[in-house]
């Protein structure tokens, strides 16, 4: 990986407009990053075998289209700061892809040569590997380039599979194109104009990524309609919501019903508020606060529990008064956080975040 500590140029934020080195200015370590390069090896080696099976006309289960959208979705920027959970979705990646090899052995389906596919997944390697796996593993500027802008499309049409997906909403052909994308950046001879049509046909396929979504929020909460949304602050007690996934919100809402408890967007859950089926709801009371990059100054002032469905977090100060009351899910997470998962029917429990409001 070069004298570098880490090299990631994914966002706006990056140092000097070039890639941070040292730590990322968005609060991720050198660390962390390793780890999500480990993890975004994992995910082109586990998609390369998928695509590999998918053209000899062999089927994989679902579980490996959803493995691919959320380890896609845990590294986008200010999204997961948790080393373990990111080394937990590398173990769980290396499982499926021993799977998926043993499933092309059975089938005689003959596997590209490429250092994703050939890794064997052995925990002692994690660090060697997560540095050999780097953006700066790709040589050539160009080739890197139009690598890393097919992958930086791929983690945001991840963003809007997994939201659809929870609303019932899946496409097999969006999955079938990301693990043949991921297949093409995987091959080291992959020339420019190869990869070019590959990033043309990202951006094709995050449209339709893109549709899918905006069909199952509609199907799901109605045609966005006009709102005017209040940015004041009650004196009943209070959750402050904040991410994408409008289905988090939705059940909050639900469980809080009747409660006392109101619910409050934050950020990029802003929008829920000009959903017909969201709005509906009386305790949905307003939106706190202003840009993302802004919260560990409001988060302070806010009294009650803090839910992350997706990004963006900043981490806070070690001296911070609400990092004790923050909760994330879905993909998101950070060290000491406690981390709401779905049960087999989709279910969260917010019961934890709703007492700790009433306190």
């Amino acid at each position: 990986m070069s004298e570098n500590k880490m090299f990631c140029f994914q966002c706006q934020e990056t140092a000097k407009g070039t890639g941070c080195t040292i730590q990322g200015v968005c609060g991720k370590k050198a660390d962390t990053s390793r780890w999500q390069d480990l993890l975004l090896g994992v995910v082109r080696g586990v998609a390369t075998i998928a695509d590999s099976l998918r053209k000899a006309g062999i089927e994989t289960n679902q579980e490996v289209g959803d493995y691919l959208v959320d380890a896609l979705f845990a590294t986008i920027t200010n999204a997961n700061f948790d080393d373990q959970a990111i080394l937990n979705k590398v173990d769980n990646g290396v499982r499926i892809k021993h799977e998926l090899l043993s499933l092309a052995k059975e089938k005689n389906v003959t596997l590209p040569d490429y250092q994703e596919v050939n890794w064997g997944g052995e925990k002692a390697d994690y660090e060697a590997e997560g540095n050999r796996e780097g953006v700066l593993r790709t040589e050539n500027e160009d080739i890197r380039s139009l690598k890393e802008l097919t992958v930086l499309g791929l983690k945001g049409m991840a963003a809007y599979y997994e939201h659809a997906s929870r609303l019932n909403e899946r496409n097999e052909d969006i999955i079938a194109f990301m693990e043949k994308a991921l297949a093409t950046i995987s091959n080291p001879a992959a020339d420019m104009d190869t990869l070019l049509a590959t990033v043309m046909e990202t951006g094709k396929s995050g449209v339709d990524a893109m549709a899918l979504l905006d069909k199952a929020n509609t199907q799901a909460y109605g045609n966005p309609e006009l709102t005017k949304v209040n940015i004041g602050t009650g004196n009943r007690p209070g959750i402050l919501i904040s991410g994408h996934d409008l289905k988090d919100i939705e059940q909050l809402l639900e469980q809080t019903e009747g409660t006392g408890v109101d619910v409050y967007t934050h950020g990029e859950m802003l929008p829920a508020h000009y959903y017909p089926q969201l709005k509906k709801y009386k305790h949905l009371v307003g939106n706190y606060g202003n840009a993302w990059w802004k919260q560990k100054e409001e988060f302070e002032t806010f009294n009650g529990p803090i839910v992350f469905t997706t990004n963006c977090i900043v981490p806070p100060s070690p001296k911070a008064s609400y990092k004790d009351r923050v909760f994330t899910t879905n993909a998101t997470g950070f060290p000491g956080w406690k981390h709401i998962v779905a049960d087999e029917n989709g279910h969260k429990d917010f019961s934890e975040v709703i007492e700790i409001a009433k306190t």
